[in-house]
């Protein structure tokens, strides 16, 4: 399946609330220490270009982890939302964030060399290490 349609998409309090359009129905998951922090454990996201957008209102919660990286998250309940380029040209909402994350399929991890030994995923996948991410993403090198 590939997720064309816009979907609704909400924070554990539900206080913050939006739509996105996920470019295709996999999912990845990001093993950077940033992640790993942010989110409480590896950070799973689906891809949805620039096409979210939240409704009016929400309390939204920005922290910059680098000069191009941005995690938006929910002021009311702490919940992870939004991984985004600071520009908003990449954005990767938190799979739990929609109604049900069991349409998407795990395809990638990022970070693999950076994953903690504590769990392992099943699924295989395409996986790239930090220097390969920030080989092919980062627009200087940079950190998350």
């Amino acid at each position: 399946m590939t997720a064309v349609l816009p979907l609704k998409g909400a924070c554990l309090c539900g206080a913050s609330t939006f739509t996105a359009t996920p470019t295709s129905s996999d999912a990845g998951v990001c093993h950077c220490g940033q992640c790993n922090k942010w989110s409480g454990g590896m950070f799973v996201n689906v891809y949805c270009g620039n096409s979210v957008v939240f409704d009016a209102g929400a309390p939204l919660g920005s922290y910059k982890g680098s000069a191009w990286g941005e995690r938006i998250f929910c002021k009311a309940c702490g919940s992870s939302l939004v991984w985004q380029m600071q520009d908003g040209t990449h954005q990767s909402v938190a799979v739990h964030a929609f109604e049900d994350p069991s349409q998407f399929t795990l395809a990638t991890q990022i970070f693999t060399d950076r994953k903690p030994g504590c769990y392992a995923l099943a699924n295989q996948t395409e996986d790239m290490t930090e220097a390969e991410v920030f080989a092919k993403y980062a627009p200087d090198g940079g950190a998350t």
